[in-house]
């Protein structure tokens, strides 16, 4: 498969660059940074430099064509203001869905959180606020794409801890937990090859099955 990760250069996205490298997949990564072009390309992936936040629709739909799936994984990250939950979580997705729709791309996995679209938490803060408001409109934004195969996954808690191998993967609510990056990566590589598996939104924590068997008992 071609895939395109939108965030090319987030933990989780180069996790799953070097999963989809190794299995022979070609990865372009789209980074704001020229700086991080180094690590991506030492996952087996491409980088491709260009600001999401600024970037037009037809210049990002450039990039994608010919591509089988989109994967966004960007985001704000810690430290930004609540302005950038808003133009990187959501506002960026919207970029990335229009531009793969303009492309003829059908597949689209979102990297989204646990809570998007609820009410916060009390006593969270204002940028814990925007944050969750932006990811829930971004989910949104896809369910009404009819030309979009879109899978909206919902990690719990993440740790940099060693793979386990085993998940918990379903529709919501699951509870509440923690996943390592790695399992949520690997559980990305297997959403893309499902191809009956979409229009879904998933919550994903740690657990007792194995990726290949979470993903397959979707079908």
């Amino acid at each position: 498969m071609d895939i395109v990760i939108a965030g090319g250069h987030g933990k989780i996205a180069l996790r799953l660059s070097r999963l989809l490298a190794a299995r022979g997949d070609a990865v372009l990564s789209i980074i704001r940074d020229p700086g991080q072009a180094g690590d991506v390309r030492d996952t087996g992936a491409e980088p491709v430099v260009a600001d999401l936040e600024s970037a037009g629709t037809a210049e990002v739909a450039g990039r994608l064509s010919g591509t089988d799936a989109v994967v966004f994984a960007a985001g704000a990250g810690p430290g930004s203001g609540a302005a950038r939950k808003d133009t990187v979580d959501r506002a960026a997705s919207v970029l990335m869905a229009d531009a793969a729709e303009r492309a003829g791309v059908r597949g689209f996995v979102q990297i989204s959180a646990m809570g998007a679209g609820e009410p916060p938490a009390p006593g969270r803060g204002e940028v814990w606020e925007a944050y969750i408001r932006a990811k829930g409109e971004a989910e949104d934004d896809l369910r009404r794409r009819d030309a979009l195969d879109w899978l909206i996954l919902r990690p719990g808690r993440l740790t940099d801890d060693p793979a386990t191998g085993r998940v918990t993967l379903a529709e919501p609510p699951i509870g509440h937990g923690a996943v390592t990056r790695d399992d949520v990566a690997a559980v990305i590589a297997a959403l893309l090859d499902a191809g009956d598996v979409r229009r879904r939104t998933l919550d994903l924590l740690g657990g007792d099955t194995p990726v290949a068997e979470a993903v397959a008992a979707l079908r």
